[in-house]
């Protein structure tokens, strides 16, 4: 694995930043998005390249605007050699997702179509930009993040829910379709994992209290226990592995707990 090249984005915390430094600890390139907080940025680049000796890099992206990406991968080819790995991660928030986030009669398209533009095109743009650079030595892995709450009914998560739903099929048709260039697509299906993003949710104390009620391991999941199965995926182990989705919930979806 070493020598090799991750492209993900949005990784400057949360989820996307374990899984970067999990890929970095083994020798692998990275090279990341970030939305705004470029010196975050930079001194997560700094920091892996010295723990690690790896070669990473920093690269501002807006998902709202994914034909971006294009030129974005055109810079990514001036720093690095290769594209071995791509994971689709960031997402939106705030203002971009009024509409999209709340109960079902007060959902409105903008907001909708702005979750599906950061869920389902941006990894559909990114994912051919990857592809095209992963054909040219022999193969690669492409990875969408999604979540459980296309499985389960989750207050005000509707306009994200359906979208991941959209994501997984996505990556179902991306499987098909480039499995003979040597790329595989996969999806890892997240619980609620307790990230900044989900402490933005107004009801973040109800559904922590609530996970941590139904899930057998007692407690909510954390960006490191997506981690590993997104590594494991981009592995030789995982060489027959494609068009899946990963359900990593600690037993919430299934509802083991009354």
């Amino acid at each position: 694995m070493k020598n090799k090249t991750l492209v993900i984005s949005g990784a400057t915390r949360g989820i996307g930043k374990a899984i970067a430094e999990r890929f970095a600890k083994e020798g692998i390139n990275i090279a990341f998005t970030y939305n705004s907080n470029e010196e975050v940025a930079n001194n997560l680049a700094k920091e892996w390249s010295e723990k690690f000796g790896i070669r990473a890099k920093a690269y501002k992206l807006n998902i709202l605007e994914p034909e971006t990406y294009k030129d974005l991968f055109k810079e990514i080819d001036k720093d690095f050699d290769r594209v071995d790995f791509f994971i689709s991660n960031a997402i939106i928030s705030g203002r971009a997702v009024v509409g999209g986030f709340g109960p079902f009669m007060r959902l409105k398209p903008k907001g909708l179509c702005n979750i599906y533009t950061a869920t389902v095109s941006a990894f559909v743009v990114g994912a051919q930009e990857a592809a095209k650079r992963m054909e040219k030595i022999g193969g690669g892995v492409i990875i969408s993040l999604s979540s459980t709450g296309n499985l389960v009914y989750t207050p005000n998560y509707a306009g994200h829910g359906t979208n991941k739903a959209a994501v997984e099929t996505m990556v179902k048709y991306a499987a098909c379709e480039l499995g003979n260039k040597g790329i595989r697509v996969n999806a890892i299906s997240g619980g609620p994992i307790d990230t900044d993003a989900l402490k933005a949710f107004p009801n973040y104390e109800a559904v922590k209290a609530e996970v941590e009620k139904i899930s057998p391991l007692n407690r909510m999941g954390e960006p490191k226990d997506l981690a590993g199965i997104a590594y494991f995926l981009c592995t030789k182990e995982a060489s027959w592995i494609t068009g899946q989705t990963f359900i990593v919930d600690g037993g919430t979806t299934f509802g083991c707990k009354e």
